[in-house]
């Protein structure tokens, strides 16, 4: 969506928004001449024949597209929204017909030949916000719940776009309203030394419970970024652990080659699986020893990347091989191993079920990393659903009611940030006596930030910016 889309809100605009290959098709059109447009397209099946413009919103007709050559090319239902009421705020249709790709892109074509535009990404959505509809959070709320793969990501966006964050938000915005006219009180009477509109504790203690406030809503950013993004879990070992067998087991598909040939995974493979409502990341990493083969070495980097960057860590070691083996091994990557949860998967338990007495000294001689040990056998699923409870015990996602506020987006998380600085320095400014014109200045930046996530003071770049991800028709 370019710049001048944004401020373009005088077009009609209409788009498929449904994906392909699906046996419905939803088309969606916006604007005011939604329903003027989409008349002259349509032929109501009903006699005699009552046009779109007169019918009443909220219906539903039953009739067929024409096209310009009067054949038909669908048989179709139209709805009807009639503004304010719709998602947009504007007039709007949407054509329910067949899911072929023909019949959508020459429903299209017509729509456009008759004086409608092609929507952009996310226009929609902007025109929503743009009408009132909604404010920018909850806009980027819709976007999440769109891609919400696992029940708690969809919980957190769900209580997102109805409002519940934008409800905390203007809640705080209210008692820094609040504080700063009390400050600016003290500015406009300055020369009445007399009189005394706050005390300086009672603001104190409100900047404090709001800093409180903000701090609490900055700190879920890490919960709410995991939930949405998927819990990152590096699977490391030797060559030949059993490493590509256990991801394809987690993911339920062949997502990695499995050979007896040592070194076949030269890169990292990721993908992601819910369990128990909770997204995982899995990410296969390359075998980790010593080798000149430069290829399989920036393989070998690469998973030492995903290891630092994962929050489990899920180690293999293999009952065929001898302790002393992984005893180098683990030499090389216990000092990654650093705060993190990790799991000891002793693999190939079908073949041999005795742990070498020296793998428990090994590993838990260290004690910067939580070890857990589980005996597995990728190949053959066993333990398996244990290793899948552990992940989820691990992975110690807090338990969330609907009205939970969690943020999970980074732009939010920034403005969250610069406002605790802010309101961090009206709370040292009334411990040292600053002057009230400079306390006024810090909690109008405070306030500043709070309305941007909200958007209140978004400029068209960072509109665009924010819509321009979102899937076309929404």
């Amino acid at each position: 969506m370019t710049p001048s889309n944004i401020s373009n809100t005088n077009d009609t605009i209409c788009a498929v928004a449904t994906a392909t290959g699906g046996a419905l098709g939803i088309i969606r059109i916006s604007g005011k001449d939604a329903i003027t447009i989409a008349d002259k397209i349509f032929t109501p099946s009903s006699k005699p024949h009552v046009s779109l413009a007169q019918r009443h919103a909220g219906t539903v007709t039953y009739g067929h597209i024409c096209g310009s050559d009067g054949q038909v090319v669908d048989d179709v239902l139209v709805s009807i929204f009639r503004a304010p009421h719709s998602y947009t705020g504007e007039d709007s249709v949407e054509i329910s017909c067949h899911g072929s790709s023909y019949i959508l892109q020459k429903t299209m074509q017509l729509l456009i030949d008759n004086g409608c535009r092609a929507a952009g990404p996310g226009e929609y959505t902007l025109r929503a916000f743009l009408n009132g509809k909604m404010d920018l959070s909850q806009a980027e709320a819709v976007a999440d719940l769109i891609a919400s793969s696992s029940e708690a990501a969809h919980r957190v966006a769900m209580n997102q776009m109805r409002g519940g964050f934008s409800r905390k938000l203007k809640e705080l915005r209210d008692h820094l309203l609040h504080l700063t006219s009390l400050v600016e009180l003290e500015i406009d009477f300055s020369d009445h030394e007399e009189l005394e509109f706050a005390d300086r504790d009672e603001l104190r203690q409100l900047a404090e419970t709001i800093e409180h406030t903000i701090t609490k809503l900055a700190n879920s950013f890490g919960t709410g970024n995991t939930l949405k993004n998927g819990i990152p879990v590096a699977i490391i070992g030797e060559t030949n652990a059993g490493k590509s067998t256990l991801l394809n087991v987690l993911l339920n598909d062949d997502k990695a080659i499995v050979s007896d040939v040592h070194g076949t995974t030269r890169d990292v493979i990721e993908d992601t699986v819910c369990i128990e409502g909770l997204t995982f990341r899995f990410i296969d990493t390359a075998g980790i020893r010593d080798t000149n083969d430069k290829i399989e070495a920036m393989g070998i980097e690469r998973s030492f990347m995903a290891m630092d960057k994962a929050l489990i860590v899920i180690m293999m070691y293999d009952l065929q091989r001898p302790a002393g083996d992984f005893s180098q091994f683990y030499s090389q990557v216990a000092g990654r191993l650093s705060g993190k949860q990790v799991i000891l998967a002793v693999n190939k338990c079908d073949i041999t079920a005795d742990i070498p007495p020296l793998l428990n000294e090994i590993v838990h001689d260290q004690d910067s990393a939580q070890f857990h040990t589980v005996t597995i056998s990728a190949k053959h699923n066993t333990n398996i659903d244990t290793l899948k409870s552990l992940l989820v015990k691990l992975a110690d996602v807090p338990d969330m009611s609907a009205n939970d506020t969690i943020v999970t987006n980074l732009r939010h998380y920034e403005a969250l940030t610069k406002s605790l600085e802010a309101i961090t320095r009206v709370i040292e400014g009334l411990n040292t006596n600053l002057p009230a014109d400079l306390l006024s200045q810090d909690l109008r930046e405070c306030i500043y930030h709070l309305n941007e996530i909200l958007g209140e003071f978004s400029s068209d770049e960072v509109l665009k910016n924010i819509f321009s991800h979102f899937c076309i028709g929404k």
